[in-house]
């Protein structure tokens, strides 16, 4: 079969589904992207808020930045830095001891090239997903993949159980497509059962996740009190992490803008306490009241913000990696791929390489058939 004449479908457009649905697409194959979602992005969604007085604020809420070693996402990075998509981060980074009140580790900048999108983190992914050959539908949820072995074809049916169309091959890049914990959240079963390929269905069973909360924060001043822009924390038992959004390139500077990040324990008890379901505006409120308080807490003399607003990412960062050394996972008969980060290793560029090795497999195949 000529591969413009083959179709594949691919759920979820996070980087690592965006990656591979491009490529494949510069391959001469059709594809079909799906995504529950409104937008691009997954995990390097950006949030768009407006404050009280009516100012528009965007927050990078997921993914901060990412960095490069392997050789084939450098290529492609530079390929996006070169379109105006990526841009060098150029700040320094440290850590902040809760027990001592200090900043310690403080790297300079240049030790490690940190990359951000422009103007957003979702501007990669958006790019991705407008390529010409990826036709793109966001805000439909697939309820079910199924198999036609009589005609060698995925069929793929949205929630409603209507026809999303027939596709020569398909990619799964969302882990909750083949998740149990897709039942526990919805009430539905995972829409792509593997019974038909156990060993990939034990590899899926149990992806152990660290959940977190994000609380996005706007000041009407700079934090002149912290003198990095990006910071983990030590010892303290509710935030992990914290930067300063608006100092990315292509940033808006209407106001100081702060992202912080829970500590997985932290999301635990909560999520233990209100279930996986969507957390309720009270929860979320709660949330975003103890993380501020920990803010505070460090000493650092951080004002009232102007904006504060807490989100939950329930089970975005994956604790394993599955296929290591395979990159992604793959039924060769049917032509199948799951990728995504919690294959090669839990960040961008392991999100980015699993779809790089789904889009070789389906692009090889495809041009046998």
């Amino acid at each position: 079969m000529n591969n413009a004449a083959s179709k594949v479908a691919v759920v979820g457009s996070g980087i690592s589904g965006a990656v591979c649905a491009c490529t494949l697409a510069r391959n001469g194959i059709s594809v079909t992207l799906f995504d529950s979602a409104r937008g691009p992005g997954g995990r390097m969604s950006q949030r768009r808020e407006t404050s009280e007085d009516g100012k528009e604020m965007l927050f990078d809420h997921g993914a901060p930045f990412f960095t490069v070693t392997n050789n084939d996402v450098l290529a492609l990075v530079r390929e996006w830095e070169s379109g105006g998509l990526v841009a060098e981060w150029k700040v320094s980074l440290g850590s902040f001891d809760c027990v001592s009140k200090k900043f310690v580790n403080i790297q300079q900048d240049g030790m490690n090239k940190k990359y951000v999108g422009v103007p957003g983190m979702n501007s990669i992914c958006k790019a991705l997903c407008r390529q010409p050959g990826v036709e793109s539908k966001f805000g439909v949820g697939v309820g079910r993949f199924e198999w036609l072995e009589d005609k060698n074809l995925w069929s793929v049916s949205g929630l409603d159980g209507q026809s999303l169309g027939q596709f020569n091959g398909a990619v799964a890049s969302d882990k909750n497509v083949v998740s149990p914990r897709f039942r526990d959240v919805t009430g539905r079963p995972p829409p792509l059962d593997l019974t038909f390929a156990p060993d990939l269905a034990v590899k899926l069973e149990e992806i152990p996740v660290n959940p977190c909360f994000a609380l996005m924060l706007a000041f009407s001043e700079p934090l002149s009190s912290i003198p990095v822009k990006g910071f983990s924390f030590q010892d303290s038992e509710v935030l992990s992490w914290a930067h300063c959004d608006s100092s990315k390139p292509g940033r808006s500077a209407n106001s100081e803008r702060w992202v912080l990040h829970s500590t997985a324990d932290y999301a635990r008890t909560v999520i233990a306490q209100n279930g996986l379901q969507k957390p309720s505006e009270a929860t979320l409120k709660k949330v975003a009241e103890e993380m501020f308080q920990e803010f505070q807490g460090t000493g650092l003399s951080i004002p009232l913000p102007i904006f504060r607003k807490a989100h939950r990412w329930g089970s975005a960062f994956p604790a394993a990696s599955i296929a290591k050394e395979e990159r992604c996972l793959w039924d060769v008969k049917r032509r199948l791929a799951i990728c995504g980060d919690f294959c090669v290793s839990p960040n961008v560029e392991g999100a980015i390489l699993s779809g790089l090795d789904a889009a070789s497999k389906l692009t090889e195949i495809l041009s046998c058939l």
